[in-house]
């Protein structure tokens, strides 16, 4: 039993990373290298991730700087930001691309918001689904004779009180990334 609650609180915490990883890729108005991190270049004939083939800095607030070890891939870079779902335009100077994030706009912000409720809702539903999953699996182990009525009913206790507080650890990532976004 303590097996199952166990793999059980790994799958949580997965989705809760899944989560706060997803949160760092939604563009705040604020330059976050992270945004970059879905792009996908064409390099010699291979889909190579951006990160993998340019150094990105923040040389200011709203300002990342991709700057390529391979000068001959700023085309391919550029056309696979334009191609992207960022909504900005590259700049490019020959030697690298700018990226300037603009401030957000009030309605821009409350998009991003629902966005974010949106994102929490799906990790929420993934954690409990994995709560369901694993009251089944303590149900079969009932069944089997590897567990007592008693311990059964620990079980669905322990996976429940797992359950409330990795729903409470969203809903409080979530509340944070929309007052951040919010307040910008």
């Amino acid at each position: 039993m303590k097996e199952q609650l166990k793999k059980a609180e790994e799958k949580m915490q997965k989705s809760l990373a899944a989560l706060d990883k997803e949160f760092g890729a939604i563009r705040a108005g604020r330059a976050n290298p992270a945004i970059l991190d879905k792009i996908v270049v064409e390099y010699y004939g291979a889909p190579t991730p951006l990160n993998q083939m340019a150094a990105i800095s923040v040389p200011e607030a709203r300002t990342l700087l991709i700057s390529p070890w391979d000068a001959t891939t700023l085309k391919s870079i550029e056309k696979a930001i334009l191609a992207s779902d960022l909504g900005i335009n590259p700049n490019n100077d020959g030697k690298a691309i700018r990226l300037n994030f603009p401030p957000l706009t009030e309605e821009r912000r409350k998009e991003l918001a629902k966005d974010i409720h949106k994102m929490g809702e799906e990790c929420k539903v993934a954690v409990r689904s994995i709560r369901r999953d694993t009251m089944e699996k303590l149900k079969v182990m009932k069944k089997n004779g590897e567990l007592t009525e008693d311990d059964l009913k620990d079980g669905e206790k322990d996976t429940q009180k797992l359950t409330d507080k990795y729903v409470k650890d969203i809903d409080g990532m979530t509340e944070k990334k929309v007052k951040e976004i919010m307040e910008l």
